[in-house]
Parts: structure tokens; C-alpha cells; sequence
């Protein structure tokens, strides 16, 4: 491997070495973080963050962004709750939540495409509406009571490994064969590389990102119901924060903010490493402020390395 092929290789892989790093550091600090019990409560964690983030990825690959990804997990969470405490079947309950959820990811495409609103601007606009509605729906108490049994799904495991867990992998595989071997996958990366190109091709850019801003929102009803089987209570302000984590983790992964490029095993990576610094931070008696401040840092650092390798990586490509 030559020089350039050496940088280039950094670039693309040098998360890898982050994560091993950061575990490193962790198992240093505390004697019980390399532990089964904490490895597999670092998995649950990141099962909900991670589902959300394979959905992330496939918007932010289009060159969009959506924040309304923690405020569908919550409005999901408590609408289940509620179908449920209704006399709704488990499986109904899920199924109609999820299919609201897919809605609300269709109005954000459509107000992106349709009506040319800014994608920020969309999605904000409707996770401060999303988040109204959860405290609307719940009078802004929990929501309890409902089938015990919906809980056993966060709590069980197949062999050794949790459900959530399983869910993710799951939902991973399939997202990755859709990106990578599917024509559907080329044209979203071909949208977030170049929308007028794709369109003069005869590509679709507006049912692409329709679909984009679908899968994300639907992921986020997954989500939102992992999260109420874990804590056996709807919320209305559950969800609060994953948006951030979410985009955080998409960029660790080195998806670029601008599109058309990154890979979605790195995203997982992206998401190991959001995982393991909330836990190590907490395992070490971190301040909840000073967690804050450093997760604010890491999305930081990681736009700013996105930027960089970018042009670090055009500058290699013109000397080739």
C-alpha cells in the first residue's frame, strides 16, 4: 500500500481506531467496563439510537437532514402506549403506530420537495409540532398501565444477545443491502452527489427523497416502540435528544452533510462510539453538564474532520 492509498485509507477507517481508542481509555478508567453486563447494556442502549441513525444516514445521503427523529420516537411511544391501554392487540397497536410514523416521514418529504422548504426548516418545524402533540395526546403525563407482556421484548434475549439488539442488526442488514445492492441505493447516493445530474439521467429526486425522509420516519416508529418496551411507560417528551446523537453518529461515520458519500457500517461505529462515551462518562461519575458539553464537542470535531478529509481527499484524487 502506497502512501496516498495509506491517507486515504485513514480517512475512511480512522474511526475505527476512535472507537478502539476510547475503549481503551474507558476499560483504564473503570475496571468494570469491559465487563459482559456493561458491553450488553451499551448494545441496548445504542439499539434505539442506532435504528434511528441507519434512517439518519439514508436522508443525510441525499444531501438532507432531519430533526424530527427524537420527536417521532416520542409521539410513537405514547401513541402506542395509548392504542394499547385502549384494548388495541400489541401487534395492531405497533402496526398502526408504525404507519403514522411513516406518515409523518412522507409530510417531511413532501414539504421538502413539493413545497421547497429548506429541509432544516421542515423538520424543525415538525418536531416542535410532533412534540406539542405528545403532550397534547398524554395531557403531559405518562402513559401506563397497558400490556406488561410489550416490555418482555426489551428485556429478553435470543441465546445471549438482546431483542433491541437483534432488531438493529436486522434492520442494518437490510438497510445495507438496499444501499449497496439495489438501484434504489445508487440513486440516493447519486441524488446527494448530484440531484440535476440524477434528474437529467431520468432519476426521480423527488421520490427519492420521499423515500429517504420515509425510511427515517418509520425507523423512528421503531424506535419509539423499542424505547416504550424499555421503559414500560409512554413519555411525551421521550425521544428529546436522539436527533442529535443520531446526526453525531452519521458523521463519526464519515457521511458527508453534503451527500452522495459514506458507508453504513461506519455509521455503526459512529453509534459504538456515542455509546460507549455516554457510558464510560457515566461510569467515571462525569458530570451530566460536562457529558453535554463533550457530546457538543465530538459533533463539532467530527463536521469539522468530515470537511477536512473531504478536501484533504480531493487533494490526494488531483494528484493521482
Amino acid at each position: 500500500m502506497n502512501n496516498k492509498n495509506m491517507k486515504t485509507w485513514l480517512l475512511d477507517y480512522g474511526i475505527v481506531f476512535v472507537l478502539i481508542i476510547l475503549t481503551i481509555v474507558f476499560s483504564l478508567g473503570s475496571k468494570n467496563f469491559l465487563k459482559i453486563n456493561t458491553i450488553f447494556t451499551i448494545l441496548k442502549q445504542i439499539s434505539i439510537t442506532g435504528i434511528i441513525s441507519i434512517g439518519m444516514a439514508y436522508v443525510i445521503l441525499t444531501g438532507g437532514i432531519d430533526l424530527s427523529v427524537g420527536s417521532i420516537a416520542g409521539v410513537s411511544s405514547v401513541t402506542a402506549a395509548i392504542f394499547m391501554l385502549n384494548g388495541y392487540s400489541i401487534s395492531v397497536a405497533c402496526f398502526i403506530t408504525l404507519i403514522i410514523a411513516l406518515i409523518y416521514g412522507i409530510i417531511n418529504g413532501l414539504l421538502i420537495t413539493k413545497i421547497n422548504m429548506p429541509p432544516l426548516i421542515a423538520t424543525l418545524g415538525m418536531t416542535t409540532a410532533l412534540r406539542g402533540l405528545a403532550f397534547i395526546i398524554t395531557d403531559g403525563l405518562p402513559v401506563f398501565g397497558f400490556n406488561k407482556v410489550f416490555g418482555n421484548f426489551a428485556k429478553n434475549n435470543l441465546w445471549v444477545i438482546p431483542y433491541p439488539v437483534v432488531l438493529l442488526i436486522l434492520i442494518f442488514i437490510l438497510a445495507e443491502f438496499i444501499l449497496e445492492r439495489t438501484s434504489i441505493g445508487r440513486y440516493i447516493y447519486g441524488v446527494g452527489g448530484n440531484a440535476e445530474a440524477s434528474r437529467l439521467s431520468g432519476v426521480s429526486v423527488t421520490k427519492i427523497k420521499i423515500f429517504a425522509y420515509s425510511v427515517s420516519g418509520f425507523l423512528s416508529g421503531v424506535a419509539g416502540l423499542v424505547l416504550l418496551s424499555r421503559t414500560n411507560s409512554g413519555q411525551p417528551s421521550a425521544g428529546n435528544g436522539y436527533e442529535m446523537d443520531a446526526i453525531t453518529a452519521v458523521v463519526l461515520g464519515g457521511v458527508s452533510l453534503t451527500g452522495g458519500e459514506g458507508k453504513l457500517p461506519l455509521v455503526i461505529v459512529g453509534v459504538l462510539i456515542m455509546g460507549i462515551l455516554s457510558t464510560g462518562m457515566l461510569m467515571l461519575n462525569i458530570n451530566e453538564y460536562v457529558q453535554q458539553l463533550v457530546k457538543g464537542l465530538v459533533l463539532l470535531g467530527a463536521v469539522a474532520f468530515s470537511n477536512m478529509s473531504k478536501q484533504l481527499r480531493t487533494n490526494l484524487e488531483s494528484k493521482i
